[in-house]
């Protein structure tokens, strides 16, 4: 998976959220290093509806726009639950092979 599939998914497992709501979280969770645009978000989250990861909840008009909502379904919750573990596990491999220098452990 790729990470910024990850990041919308885990955005979106705090509750549902609109586009520029998962934009901003995104950032805050990798603490600024993934930033998307409104494109790539779009296109990610088309995405993940035709894979039914994701699903729209609601939408409202907000200053004459159209502003929907996603929510993540169950399947991308056990998606998203899946890829949480597999990323821990290869993380704690690697770290349990590194020192606090970062070198490798004799």
């Amino acid at each position: 998976m790729q990470e910024a599939t990850f990041l919308i998914l885990t955005a979106l497992a705090a509750g549902s959220q609109h586009g520029y709501g998962i934009i901003a979280d995104v950032t805050r969770i990798s603490d600024g290093r993934v930033r998307l645009r409104a494109g790539t978000l779009y296109t990610a989250l088309d995405r993940l509806r035709e894979d039914e990861l994701i699903g729209v909840d609601r939408e409202e008009i907000v200053d004459n726009r159209l502003r929907r909502y996603y929510r993540l379904t169950p399947a991308g919750e056990s998606q998203l639950a899946t890829e949480a573990a597999r990323l821990h596990a290869n993380a704690t491999a690697a770290l349990s092979r590194l020192n606090p220098a970062g070198g490798l452990i004799t």
